[in-house]
């Protein structure tokens, strides 16, 4: 396991802001996923991070 698997830290850029997809604008979580990231595994933070917030970005979902 690498370093990125074992310290998957919050994408959280303190612009708290959720749209009216409830998107945060700042870190492009959704709310279901910011009230669950503290008790999500590191893989499934990593899967957040690696794949769905990297889509939600090239689909301008903020």
């Amino acid at each position: 396991m690498n370093r990125l698997n074992q310290f998957v830290i919050s994408p959280c850029v303190s612009v708290c802001e959720v749209n009216e997809r409830n998107v945060c604008v700042g870190c492009l979580r959704t709310l279901d996923e910011i009230a669950a990231w503290g008790m999500m595994s590191h893989a499934e933070r990593l899967r957040i991070m690696t794949e769905e917030l990297p889509k939600r970005e090239a689909e301008d979902v903020a």
